[in-house]
C-alpha cells in the first residue's frame, strides 16, 4: 500500500525549455548590442544597468503577482472550509 504521490508540474518541461531559451537568447541579444553599439563605455554602462534592473524587477513582479494570487486561492479555501463546517453545524 504505498501511497505516494507523484510530483506534478503546473507547466510542461517544453514549457519551460522555451522560457528559458528565450531568457538566454534575448539576454544574448542584449549583450551582442551592448558589445557592438559604439558610444563611450559610460553610455553602455548604462544600458547595462537598466537591463539588469529590468530583468531582476520582472522576476521580482512575477513572483509577487503569483504568491499574491496563491493566497488568495488559499484564502478562500479557508473561508469556503469554514463556512462548510458551520453550515453542518
Amino acid at each position: 500500500m504505498n501511497n505516494i504521490k507523484k510530483k506534478a508540474y503546473r507547466n510542461t518541461p517544453a514549457f519551460v525549455m522555451l522560457a528559458w531559451l528565450s531568457f538566454v537568447f534575448f539576454i544574448a541579444l542584449i549583450l551582442i548590442g551592448l558589445y557592438t553599439l559604439k558610444e563611450p563605455l559610460m553610455v553602455k554602462g548604462y544600458y547595462l544597468m537598466g537591463s539588469v534592473g529590468l530583468i531582476s524587477s520582472s522576476f521580482t513582479l512575477s513572483k509577487v503577482v503569483r504568491d499574491n494570487q496563491e493566497d488568495e486561492e488559499r484564502y478562500n479555501q479557508m473561508f469556503r472550509a469554514q463556512d462548510k463546517q458551520i453550515v453542518e453545524d
